[in-house]
């Protein structure tokens, strides 16, 4: 990402790309050394380093969660930014790899380094997760 993007712009460019299952873009958007906090108990529920570990092993383990061939829908509804930190809210809307429906709503608090993502705090219904997607 470029340098002058502001927390807005990188977070908006990060979620549409997830969105639109453009991984090369959601890539570009993250610092190397990147950091996302997951809540809760879960088997996910940790703090996740490194951008490939995060878009590779965090990411890419919460879409095996979901039915194959199913479409997963990602919708951000806003984002608020002050300064380097950008607050993003997004339903996430699918079929579980069980059958179960799924729809959450999440908010994260994305910090922006030279236009990059450096960190990510997420909040989500954690028993929503685990009743569907871990059940």
């Amino acid at each position: 990402m470029n340098q002058q993007l502001d927390a807005r712009t990188v977070v908006t460019a990060y979620v549409t790309a997830i969105a639109e299952g453009d991984l090369e873009t959601a890539v570009a958007c993250f610092a190397d050394d990147a950091t996302w906090e997951y809540p809760g108990t879960l088997p996910l529920s940790r703090v996740w380093r490194g951008k490939d570990v995060i878009l590779g092993d965090f990411l890419g383990s919460v879409r095996t969660l979901f039915a194959p061939d199913t479409p997963l829908e990602v919708t951000l509804t806003q984002v608020l930014a002050d300064g380097p930190k950008a607050v993003a809210e997004w339903t996430a809307k699918g079929t579980a790899a069980n059958g179960s429906a799924y729809e959450n709503h999440c908010a994260a608090v994305f910090t922006v380094e030279d236009g990059l993502i450096t960190a990510v705090r997420e909040y989500l219904d954690t028993d929503h997760v685990a009743r569907t997607l871990f059940a």
